[in-house]
């Protein structure tokens, strides 16, 4: 396969989902062949709307409802609504989410990474999205941090052991005059910058970079762990793995999904079973998820962060911790290639993550020089970088919101009235969006203008939902139950899960024993705050 083309922005908050070529006529037939036989978009009972599974298989993307007519709009049209979608005050509290800390939002680009990879370039309307090809293994199975394993990828290990190789950051100046030593907190790098790592792409900000360190040196914890234990040094990498995987899709499922879509919604799928995301054998990736669903996470973004001590929003301070400087300490997307300031190629010290002001962990408020960060709630909003994207000189490219309802037509989602009601036929207390709810606030109001409050990109459907019937602090009824069966699926459908070990709960220490959060596994890892030498907290 070629390599794709260049594309003007590396960010992965902004490029990763699906994208994809080969144009088709607005007239194309509107049948097509699968397995041999024909399928028509005609609307059909419930049960035929659903996909009984991914035609191409894991390797794949493909529909969860095959028979329901896309949703088709203008360009300009779409412009519209994308510019009315920015969030009108990106410093206004009363727009956080005070039940999602942001690191979640992090956390959630890591887990996308995990679950797929697709290298077509964005450009044209998708003859068959089917026919986009997955380079990621569709499960939480962490192949972005383990690769192909130790044999194959032997550059991610260290030499004498089943340990992820550790970078340093090196030493920098800190507020006040004082010097922040180097620490054994970045990726490892070559002496360009280019990180050894899984998948390049968790190096594209600062944010998901920590995030993906911290899953590095988890994986070391729980190999120091498991020698402790007796396991014998042959056994360790297979088992420190499997520990790894399990308890991170156990958290996934219970500490990621539940708190963005509706409590127990998991425990009831997991006794119920899927409607909706159906397959014969192995999983596949939903581009309703894909495209639309799963976008979630472009509304949790903060134009500005506390990130440590060093870049926060007030003094003492080396500088404000702005989503710009999030990516320019990187290296896909920025500058950690040797064109730092003194010709850095590796983290400067002072960027190393506090994480008490990512995830909660009941940190005092009065603690000084402290402020803790919440993601921005779920609405339609985008905050002011991701509407001026660069490398795309202005215009309604550089807009985020404006790329993702456009990829929505270019995959040929349905609308989102057409998918509620179509789930409505197997969950009766799903409501379809009134035109009046779509079309509240000043973004609404565009939507009305262009006739999107009767049929609404799918995308913007969700995130209006999530405003109006989640109160912007979860996901509505049809987000949260497509984005939690497929979760749950990809886990249902890894053979190797812990799932597949009947009564099955994390082993590994937590602060409630049975159960493994974000925050029980950052201090498992033993690094709550390295640059202020915080190990753990209570």
């Amino acid at each position: 396969m070629s390599s794709p083309p260049s594309r003007p922005s590396r960010h992965g908050l902004i490029g990763r989902h699906v994208r994809a070529e080969a144009a088709v006529p607005n007239d194309a037939p509107t049948t097509r062949t699968l397995h041999g036989g024909v399928v028509t978009t005609t609307p059909t009972a419930a049960t035929r709307a659903i996909t009984p599974g991914g035609v191409k298989g894991a390797g794949f993307f493909d529909r969860m409802f095959h028979d329901l007519p896309p949703f088709e709009a203008s360009d300009d049209d779409l412009a519209a609504l994308a510019d009315a979608m920015k969030d009108p005050d990106p410093t206004d509290p009363a727009l956080d989410n005070p039940h999602v800390p942001a690191g979640f939002t992090y956390l959630g680009q890591f887990v996308d990474h995990d679950i797929s990879l697709d290298l077509m370039p964005l450009s044209g309307k998708v003859e068959d999205p089917t026919m986009i090809e997955n380079f990621r293994t569709p499960g939480l199975d962490l192949d972005c941090l383990y690769g192909a394993g130790p044999g194959p990828h032997r550059f991610l290990f260290r030499q004498d052991g089943p340990k992820f190789l550790i970078g340093t950051a090196a030493a920098s100046p800190g507020p006040g005059g004082s010097q922040i030593p180097a620490l054994p907190n970045d990726l490892e790098r070559t002496r360009h910058g280019v990180p050894l790592i899984g998948d390049h792409r968790n190096d594209e900000n600062l944010v998901v970079a920590q995030t993906h360190l911290a899953f590095l040196k988890f994986h070391n914890k729980v190999v120091d762990h498991l020698a402790a234990q007796g396991t014998p040094a042959p056994a360790l990498f297979d088992a420190a793995a499997t520990q790894v995987r399990w308890h991170y899709q156990w958290l996934v499922l219970h500490d990621f999904v539940e708190r963005i879509t509706q409590p127990g919604i998991v425990a009831s799928i997991l006794q119920s079973g899927r409607k909706f995301y159906r397959f014969k054998t192995v999983p596949f990736m939903p581009v309703e998820f894909a495209g639309a669903a799963y976008r979630l996470g472009h509304s949790m973004v903060r134009e500005e962060y506390s990130y440590n001590r060093a870049f926060r929003p007030f003094e003492p301070r080396l500088f404000a911790g702005s989503l710009e400087q999030l990516f320019r300490f990187s290296s896909l997307s920025g500058e950690i290639n040797g064109q730092l300031p003194g010709g850095s190629d590796t983290l400067p010290s002072n960027w190393v993550i506090d994480w008490r002001r990512w995830f909660d962990f009941d940190t005092p408020a009065s603690t000084p020089h402290f402020e803790f960060n919440h993601a921005r709630k779920f609405d339609p909003f985008l905050t002011t970088t991701l509407h001026t994207l660069p490398g795309f000189n202005g215009g309604r490219e550089a807009n985020l919101a404006f790329r993702n309802l456009r990829r929505g037509v270019q995959l040929g989602l349905p609308s989102g009235q057409d998918v509620a009601a179509e789930m409505k036929k197997l969950v009766p207390s799903i409501t379809v969006l009134t035109p009046a709810e779509i079309a509240t606030g000043p973004d609404g109001a565009v939507a009305q203008q262009k006739g999107f409050d009767q049929a609404t990109p799918l995308w913007y459907y969700i995130l209006k939902e999530a405003q109006v019937r989640g109160q912007g602090e979860r996901l509505g009824p049809v987000g949260a139950r497509l984005v939690a069966e497929v979760f749950v699926g990809l886990v249902q459908g890894d053979k190797d899960s812990y799932l597949s070990q009947p009564g099955w709960t994390p082993t590994l220490p937590a602060k409630t024993p049975g159960t493994f959060t974000m925050t029980d596994l950052l201090r498992f890892v033993g690094e709550i705050s390295p640059i202020d030498g915080i190990t753990t907290v209570p």
